[in-house]
């Protein structure tokens, strides 16, 4: 499950001019509500996206002047009043989708017949030019199972050997996603997706094209397609579809009034279906990219969705209280699987097709029965606070949750008898294990993802990367042993301590940089212990 943002202001602009009609005050709150999450100096640069045009800030507006899409004191020549009012819905702004109100045209019209007048930025905008930010940054840390006996360092400290870097804090990861062939691990956090090769423990491609907070991401059944949900809340949802030969865009899938939460690729690998906040599910077309149906089932958010195996139905959990099985055909609901007191966040259904499972914030496990709408035996007790999310293996034997009491938590996936608790420690929001079973990736709240053998529950490695600009990123993936691989801009930041008192660095770094024993571990491989060099 992804983490949710909530708290964003709204101002519903109003025809009454008793006062000037500046950007600030009246125009950008419009164009955040409709405009900017296509049109913003993110996606200035992706033409496809926002044709080149970017409504974010005042200055941008500036720029779009020369090219008379504001032209000050006349509407009748300015392009984005002509976007507003034409009646032509392939070409009417906001694209494919309601067009603004009369009174909210209104405004923009005397904005710009007024001189298009900039007025006072709020405070968190303005800034004073010859000042120059700065971010305050806290250690994260990673540790290791080395003890200061094994460290032939003259060192008098206790304890164990930990890694620590001022890069903090974080963004939580909040999606993750294994490959089909197993090889790969996209993980999903605020404005960046990092896709990892699993067989040599590193980046392959940090995509940062994507808008606000990425909520779920998923390969589809070939893998050759990444689907990418998420979006600004309380904005238009965001769900883009990446070609993985090369991560090219390859459509915005436009349409959710509010955030993507929550995507599944049919089983027959032509269809995709996205679940928002707008409390709709919605099915697109991996031919041509158009919306084929849109499902109204829940009266609240949409947090979760399934296909059954045989594609035939789906499965959705809502904010309602409610999860809702569907014929994707049709439309029509089969059942609606009720009781629940709580929000329901997660929901899987069994590979046999069977049953399905579905758990929130009322942490238990509920297993129904998919041919009788009927609970199968008792609720299963949970993570105790609530659930994130859920998946199957895809041979059925397992299952996996994530939740809120900083663990994940395996399952027969027959019987759902717990099986084996690993130690996150932090809250987890988002699970996934591969398809051959071996790997469970695990993502949550500090913003590392952990690699973890199923079989053994063993902790393999843990994985972060940090965009930076021109495409360029800094990564770190690090086994319990202490081996690390990474960017030497990141591994030059980082300190080896000893409950606070420093290892010296190059000492540390010829035993413990080692990409070669990371790679063998997420492979599941044995990794001795480190030997470091007495001199």
């Amino acid at each position: 499950m992804r983490l949710i943002v909530i708290g964003i202001t709204l101002i519903t602009a109003t025809p009454a001019f008793a006062q000037d009609v500046t950007y600030w005050q009246d125009i950008r709150p419009i164009f955040r509500r409709h405009c900017t999450a296509c049109h913003s100096g993110k996606t200035v640069r992706e033409v496809s996206v926002s044709g080149g045009l970017a409504l974010d800030t005042f200055d941008a507006i500036k720029k779009g002047s020369k090219r008379s899409v504001v032209m000050p004191g006349s509407s009748e020549k300015s392009l984005l009043h002509e976007l507003l009012i034409t009646t032509d819905v392939k070409k009417r702004m906001p694209l494919e989708s309601d067009p603004l109100s009369k009174e909210k045209i209104a405004l923009v019209k005397k904005w710009i017949d007024t001189g298009a007048k900039e007025g006072t930025p709020p405070a968190e905008i303005a800034v004073i030019p010859s000042k120059k930010a700065v971010t305050r940054k806290l250690d994260v840390t990673l540790p290791t199972t080395i003890p200061a006996s094994g460290i032939p360092f003259g060192l008098k400290a206790t304890g164990k050997l930990d890694l620590a870097m001022k890069i903090g804090p974080l963004a939580p990861i909040t999606a993750v996603a294994f490959s089909p062939d197993n090889k790969m691990l996209a993980v999903g956090s605020y404005g960046q997706v990092v896709v990892w090769d699993l067989t040599t423990a590193a980046p392959v491609k940090v995509l940062t094209n994507v808008l606000g907070a990425v909520n779920d991401i998923r390969f589809s059944n070939k893998g050759d397609i990444l689907a990418v949900g998420g979006g600004q809340p309380s904005a238009k949802g965001d769900l883009r579809l990446y070609q993985t030969s090369d991560w090219k865009l390859l459509a915005v899938l436009r349409g959710h009034d509010d955030v993507v939460f929550s995507l599944a690729f049919h089983p027959d690998g032509k269809r995709l279906a996205s679940a928002s906040f707008d409390h709709t599910v919605r099915l697109w077309s991996l031919d041509s990219y158009a919306q084929l149906r849109e499902y109204h089932h829940h009266s609240d958010f949409v947090y979760a969705l399934a296909f059954s195996p045989d594609g035939k139905q789906m499965v959705s959990a809502s904010k309602d209280r409610t999860v809702a099985l569907v014929d994707v055909e049709t439309g029509r609901s089969v059942f609606t699987y009720s009781g629940m007191e709580q929000d329901v966040m997660a929901v899987a259904f069994h590979p046999d097709g069977k049953s399905l499972v579905s758990s929130g914030f009322e942490s238990n496990l509920f297993w129904w029965n998919a041919g009788t709408g009927e609970r199968m035996g008792k609720a299963v007790a949970g993570h105790g606070i609530a659930t994130h999310e859920l998946a199957y293996s895809k041979d059925g034997k397992r299952l996996v949750s994530a939740g809120a009491d900083r663990t994940v938590r395996t399952y027969d996936g027959a019987s759902l008898a717990l099986v084996k608790v690993l130690p996150v420690g932090s809250v987890t929001y988002a699970v996934a294990i591969s398809n051959d079973g071996k790997r469970i990736a695990s993502g949550s709240f500090d913003g590392f993802v952990r690699v973890w053998d199923e079989p053994s529950g063993k902790h393999l490695a843990t994985l972060f990367a940090l965009a930076g600009e021109n495409d360029q990123y800094d990564w770190l993936a690090m086994t319990p042993e202490g081996y690390s691989a990474g960017s030497d801009k990141l591994l030059a930041l980082a300190r080896w301590r000893i409950n606070a008192q420093e290892v010296p660095a190059a000492l540390a770094w010829t035993a413990l940089r080692q990409p070669q024993n990371v790679a063998k571990s997420l492979r599941g491989e044995a990794v001795g212990a480190p030997v470091f060099d007495k001199k």
